[in-house]
Formats: C-alpha cells, sequence, structure tokens
C-alpha cells in the first residue's frame, strides 16, 4: 500500500487546456516556482540558518534554468502514448526531473572539480566563496565540497517528495514509480562508470557508448519519454517504440555535448570549453580519436593539440555523422508509436534542439 496522499509542496492546478512542448515547459516553470515555494518554507521552518544558506541556494540554483528538455520530452511521451485532458500530473513531473537534473549536476561538478555551470559559480564553489567571505576557519574548499554535496542530496528529497505526491495522485503511479526508480538508478551507474573509467585510464570505445547510454541517453530522452508514455497508460508497443526513439535522440545529444565540451563557445554553454580534454574524460569523441590510426590525443597534450587531433583523425566529422543518423532513427521510431504529425513535429524540433541537426525526416511532417 501506498498509503496515503501527502500535500507537503500543495495540489497542483487542473490545466485542461491543450499544450504544445514549449506551452508545457513554460507550464512546467509555473509548477516548479510553487514547489519550490512551499520547499523554502518548510527548509525555514526547520532552522532558518539551513534555510538562508542551503535551501535559498539550492531554490536560486533550479531557477537558473538549463534547456528543460526533459519536461517536453515527457510531455512528448504523454501525448504520443495518447494523453490529452489535464496535464497537472506531466508538469508535476517534469518539475520533478528539473530537480533531480539539479542534483545530478551538482553531484557531477563536485566529482569533475568543474569552477562554472549555467554561467556561474559551481555550487561547490559558491559555498567555498562565502566561507572565505565568512572568514571562517578551516579549508574553505572542503567546506564547499561537503555542502555542495548536501545541496545536491536535498535537490534529490525535493525531487523525490514531488514524484511521489504526483504517483500517489495518478490511477498509474506504480508504473510511474518503476521508471523514476530505474531511471535514478541508471544515472547514477553512468557517473560511477564515468568516475571509473577515468580512474583507469580507459579509451574504450564500448565502456565510453556504456557511459553515454546510462548517464545521459536514457536519463535526458527514453527515460522522461517513458514517464510521460506511463501516465497516459501507454502499451508495451507504444513504450518500446519511445524507449528506441529515446536511446537514439538522447546519444544524438549526448555526442552534441561531446562536441561542445571540446569545441563549444563557453559563452554559449555556461562551462569552460576544454574541460572534457584536460580531464580526459572518456567519451565516444575522444575514443574516435585514439582508435583513430594516426591518434595523437594522448594525456599530457595541450588542449589545443588534442584539438588538432580531433580534427585530423576525423573524430570530429564521425560524431558529426553519428549524430545525423541517430536523429533520423530518433524520429523513425518515434513515428512508429502511431503519434499525431503535429506530435511528431514537436519530437523532430526537440531532437534538432537536442542534437544540433535537423533530421531530414523532419521535412516530411511540415
Amino acid at each position: 500500500m501506498l498509503g496515503p496522499r501527502p500535500t507537503v509542496a500543495g495540489p497542483a492546478e487542473a490545466n485542461h487546456a491543450p499544450l504544445t512542448a514549449p506551452g508545457a515547459t513554460r507550464a512546467m516553470e509555473a509548477v516548479l516556482e510553487r514547489v519550490l515555494e512551499a520547499k523554502l518554507r518548510q527548509a525555514r521552518d526547520t532552522d532558518a540558518v539551513f534555510g538562508l544558506d542551503m535551501a535559498d541556494r539550492l531554490a536560486a540554483y533550479v531557477r537558473r534554468g538549463g534547456k528543460r528538455l526533459r519536461t517536453a520530452f515527457v510531455w512528448c511521451g504523454w501525448r504520443a502514448a495518447g494523453g490529452s485532458g489535464d496535464a497537472s500530473a506531466v508538469l508535476r513531473t517534469g518539475a520533478a526531473l528539473e530537480l533531480l537534473q539539479a542534483c545530478a549536476l551538482i553531484h557531477d561538478d563536485v566529482m569533475d572539480g568543474s569552477p562554472l555551470r549555467r554561467g556561474a559559480p559551481a555550487m561547490h564553489v559558491d559555498f567555498a566563496h562565502g566561507h572565505r567571505a565568512g572568514h571562517t576557519g578551516g579549508s574553505a574548499e572542503s567546506f564547499g565540497t561537503s555542502a555542495a554535496v548536501l545541496a545536491g542530496d536535498l535537490a534529490l528529497a525535493w525531487a523525490d517528495d514531488l514524484l511521489t505526491e504526483t504517483a500517489l495522485a495518478s490511477p498509474h503511479g506504480p508504473r510511474l514509480f518503476k521508471e523514476w526508480r530505474a531511471m535514478r538508478t541508471e544515472m547514477v551507474a553512468g557517473q560511477y562508470r564515468d568516475l571509473r573509467a577515468q580512474a583507469s585510464g580507459s579509451s574504450g570505445a564500448e565502456e565510453a557508448l556504456t557511459i553515454a547510454v546510462l548517464k545521459s541517453a536514457r536519463y535526458t530522452v527514453a527515460r522522461p519519454l517513458a514517464l510521460g508514455a506511463s501516465l497516459a497508460g501507454a502499451d508495451a508497443r507504444t513504450l518500446g517504440a519511445l524507449r528506441a526513439a529515446g536511446r537514439c535522440a538522447g546519444l544524438a545529444f549526448q555526442l552534441r555535448d561531446d562536441l561542445l565540451g571540446a569545441f563549444g563557445d563557453p559563452a554559449l554553454t555556461g562551462k569552460p570549453a576544454d574541460e572534457d580534454l584536460r580531464s580526459r574524460k572518456l567519451t565516444p569523441l575522444l575514443a574516435a580519436a585514439v582508435l583513430a590510426p594516426d591518434a595523437d590525443a594522448r594525456p599530457g597534450h595541450t588542449v589545443e593539440r588534442m584539438r588538432a587531433a580531433l580534427e585530423r583523425t576525423g573524430a570530429r566529422a564521425e560524431v558529426e555523422a553519428r549524430i545525423a543518423d541517430l536523429a533520423e532513427s530518433g524520429l523513425r521510431h518515434f513515428e512508429a508509436t502511431g503519434a499525431a504529425p503535429g506530435v511528431r513535429r514537436e519530437f523532430a524540433a526537440l531532437v534538432e534542439r537536442a542534437s544540433g541537426v535537423a533530421p531530414r525526416q523532419a521535412d516530411e511532417l511540415v
């Protein structure tokens, strides 16, 4: 038995208006804001210092936003499975994903030692700055790391609270829980495999692909699609098509992120462009360069030389081609759901936004 429905975050307002993916994202922002306000009140009631130092920082971090792609993919999954009418559960699930994403990013930046996120100091850096400004004793870096871990844990707690409330109020709650539990585990598994690969100096293409699927493809696209479809009571055929579409589109997203991590403009990405290269993070992009016959991207080489190697070995061009192929495959699988042309067009637009390429099949949906 799941027990009585919690009311910590307050009930969601019913939304019966027909939504588009962009409209769902905007509506989710309003839901997220109400959730944050409720959580901030709860935190301040628990302890004023905790509320000011920790909860306020976390809420500001979440409000800085990001691509908000996961909410749009939840909506696409819901609509592809025949969802219509009240979209409150969809919006609350999207808000829970944004809180989970905050947890993932905060912890990821701690593990990678990243100084920037979303164009501002990473959470652990921000806490360290506050420690120094307060002339507090001990190591500012150690304090910043410890506090950021706690902030990530708090974001996860808020996400689980919201998803639990949503599932308890839904006739499809058990299915929603099943997808959510699997996604959380995959996210941690992918992060661990990433850490392990860096520690071992792995350069294997298969391991790079495994990490990309666990850490990004499923978490960013496949599971959000399935979460939305679960709220609509999707059948096995529809869920299977959405999982396949999500894996392809999610991999295209991750490969684009890899390219931005090596060649991107920090002013646009909000994080250092050479971080993955300096840390030798195992990605399909770097694995492709290492496997090339004339590879020259070994540890110790300068970032400029590594970028040159990615160009010279054809790794960058290979990854660009894979992104285009994956985007096309994602659209084919999504079409197999039988979704209406308007929903397919919006999915195609999301794939283009995530991958940076316009799938050729999208032209047929205009």
